[in-house]
């Protein structure tokens, strides 16, 4: 058993809840995934969540806190979880309140993203930096921004939704009103719609499963000029939005993580070329453009280094 405090992480996502034991930077234990859209609303699936933590600190008592990160807006201080887009039946949740009476453990909520950028900057790539931001690419986008050495959460705990700042004042309508937001561009399902055009465009037959980030790298690795064409424009886009950030934050490092992530250089070589081109020397001399290190752990890990650290250890 180790001696080290272990704190219980958990990554909710639209499609399972992933739950571990996490020391330091490491998941030591994990249950199976919980797939969310087997329930119909909160209380029977944090009633799962509960009972799922419960089982894990019968093998592991020196459990000291419990860290969710949820895909939706949370506010930090009280837990709350005000909506999630992709699952049914959560509006105003005080998560935080119902995981503590039920495993009196100190609990902390936040959003996915932001237990992400924490992961990365306290044990990750982001370890020194005191000024940072992160992206997680996926099926939005997510971010988190770290400023002075504190992670930045805005007036009602949303600062950080890099995936919903504007790369064309006159594109796509977002899911708030919003035009241009990127992760209207390079979320999943947007990169796989606009390769599919891009081929059909070509006269070249392909299915919407042929055009996911996963096999437009594979192509790209390949040759194939369409998908290449495909990850310069992604890259291009983000390079517009991780600009603006810079300009507005001068960070020292920019992060970027998620499973869009793994196409490695056939994102970062367009994504560095489009940013440095576009900054001036004291916001690009000697910043780090970094890969993400824990890749699809880093919610989990994140989740249960904030709330040992909300708890005082």
């Amino acid at each position: 058993m180790s001696e080290l405090p272990l704190a219980i992480g958990i990554d909710f996502g639209g499609t399972s809840v992933k739950i571990g034991v996490v020391c330091g930077s490491e998941i030591i234990d994990s249950a199976p995934p919980i797939a969310t859209q087997d329930f119909d609303g909160a209380e029977a699936l944090i009633a799962t969540m509960v009972r799922t933590v419960q089982d894990l600190r019968l093998k592991h008592l020196n459990i000291a806190a419990v860290g969710v990160g949820m895909p939706g807006f949370v506010h930090f201080e009280k837990g709350i979880v005000f909506n999630l887009t992709n699952v049914r039946g959560w509006q105003n949740i005080p998560l935080k309140d119902i995981l503590h009476s039920k495993l009196n453990l100190p609990v902390v909520a936040d959003n996915d993203a932001n237990c992400m950028a924490f992961a990365e900057w306290k044990l990750g790539v982001g370890r020194g930096y005191k000024h940072l931001v992160c992206a997680s690419l996926g099926t939005g986008v997510g971010g988190g921004v770290i400023a002075n050495g504190q992670m930045v959460r805005g007036a009602n705990y949303g600062a950080g939704e890099i995936g919903q700042t504007s790369i064309d004042f006159q594109g796509r309508r977002g899911h708030y009103g919003n035009l241009g937001a990127l992760e209207d561009y390079i979320g999943n399902r947007e990169i796989a719609s606009d390769a599919l055009q891009a081929y059909q465009a070509a006269g070249i037959k392909k299915d919407i499963e042929d055009c996911s980030p996963a096999a437009l790298a594979e192509a790209a690795l390949h040759g194939d000029e369409i998908a290449l064409g495909c990850w310069n424009r992604i890259g291009r886009m983000l390079a517009t939005s991780m600009m603006n950030a810079c300009w507005l934050l001068n960070p020292e490092a920019l992060i970027i993580g998620g499973g869009v992530a793994r196409a490695g250089e056939l994102l970062f070589k367009p994504f560095r070329e489009h940013l440095l081109s576009q900054l001036s020397g004291e916001f690009k001399d000697n910043l780090a453009i970094l890969p993400a290190q824990f890749g699809h752990e880093a919610g989990t890990i994140g989740a249960a280094a904030l709330a040992l650290e909300e708890a005082g250890f």
